[in-house]
């Protein structure tokens, strides 16, 4: 399933000093992509912002249409092979850098600040990366920007990761979204690891070995 990367803007859109908040999803699974957003917030934000681990599926699900219907949104997707080559540190910060890179030159202005969860940026990390920066820890819960971001990226992931299990249903992905439960675990260690599979990943490396 292919979606789009970003999204323009709705009417009346008004973002001034340009900020950007960004975060990822899919830092931790054994399988899948991980997956980066960025925001620019509409004014008025979309109300009832929080970090997506905090939210019901529901209003994850209302929050990120209404996020991509009004505000300014980029995704990057860094597939397992990326991130097998990079390792899982590196392909995080390229991903939050396509992400920003694409929102910029979609808004055709330099944001004030990129506010990026967590406590590192690709500020110096990533050759590409040429905005200012701050890391904020659990800034998915208190930065508005950051938040939007949040749930943008764990739905697009979660979306990438249904479709990815109507073709390898073995792994239970639909639930796990490529998490290392004890159904996914079982499940690698009988059927072995997916071309989906992060096999620099100690769990599937050593099924791999076996």
């Amino acid at each position: 399933m292919m979606f789009d990367n970003c999204g323009t803007p709705g009417e009346g859109f008004s973002c001034d000093p340009l900020v950007i908040g960004v975060d990822e999803a899919g830092r931790g699974p054994l399988a899948g992509p991980v997956v980066a957003a960025a925001v620019a917030l509409c004014k008025p934000r979309p109300a009832g912002l929080d970090d997506s681990k905090k939210l019901s599926a529901k209003k994850r699900a209302t929050l990120d249409a209404a996020i991509r219907q009004r505000c300014a949104w980029a995704v990057a997707v860094v597939e397992p092979e990326e991130i097998d080559r990079l390792n899982i540190f590196a392909a995080t910060m390229h991903a939050m850098t396509r992400a920003t890179r694409d929102l910029v030159a979609l808004l055709q202005g330099q944001p004030e600040c990129v506010l990026i969860d967590g406590n590192m940026t690709p500020q110096g990390r990533v050759g590409e990366w040429s905005w200012p920066a701050r890391a904020i820890v659990g800034g998915d819960a208190i930065e508005p920007a950051i938040s939007a971001a949040s749930i943008v990226a764990k739905e697009w992931r979660d979306r990438i990761m249904l479709d990815a299990a109507q073709a390898h249903p073995q792994y239970g992905w639909d639930r796990n979204k490529g998490y290392g439960t004890k159904e996914h675990m079982e499940a690698l260690r009988v059927h072995g690891p997916s071309p989906l599979h992060r096999r620099s990943f100690a769990p599937v490396s050593q099924m791999v070995l076996l």
